[in-house]
């Protein structure tokens, strides 16, 4: 998991607005996305996510297989499978498949993959700005799970980015 959330906790606008990113934008700093992208070999959206990143000008997951869980059928032009059922299953029909390193992105997503420990390593980068209501980056119900630091690594645009991953024992 690598995402981005405002202090408050939101990882977008109600409506998926993505635009207080900006706040930390600088040219040439990417926060490390670029070497997560490199490493992965599937990308795991949820339809609210995936109907966001659509509408961008450029599909941000190209060179990568793209999986989307979908309530019934779904078509796409940039080349996604789709596929039904619960986010764990689904990732372990993925590794099935030859997947071995999948990024989950979207909140319910991500929020059940924590909650039932299939997630490996959490990259929340925090972004200075409060948006007093919007999609959370966890979502309920969302079991207990202890985390510990990997790092915590602080920018000049105000970013601070922590790196956990489940507590073991």
């Amino acid at each position: 998991m690598f995402v981005a959330t405002s202090l408050d906790g939101f990882i977008a606008r109600r409506d998926g607005g993505l635009d207080w990113l900006a706040a930390v934008s600088t040219p040439g700093e990417d926060y490390g996305y670029q070497g997560l992208f490199d490493a992965v070999d599937t990308i795991l959206l949820g339809r609210n996510t995936w109907e966001v990143a659509r509408r961008f000008e450029i599909w941000p997951y190209g060179g990568k297989r793209v999986v989307v869980l979908a309530h019934g059928p779904v078509s796409g032009a940039l080349g996604e499978d789709f596929m039904e059922g619960d986010p764990v299953e689904v990732l372990e029909r993925l590794g099935e498949e030859g997947a071995r390193r999948v990024y989950a992105d979207g909140g319910a997503v991500v929020s059940q993959l924590v909650s039932a420990g299939c997630v490996d390593e959490l990259t929340i980068s925090v972004v200075p700005v409060v948006l007093g209501e919007g999609i959370r980056l966890f979502q309920s119900p969302l079991r207990e799970r202890p985390l510990e630091l990997v790092s915590a690594r602080s920018f000049p645009t105000g970013l601070v980015q922590l790196r956990y991953r489940p507590r073991r024992g």
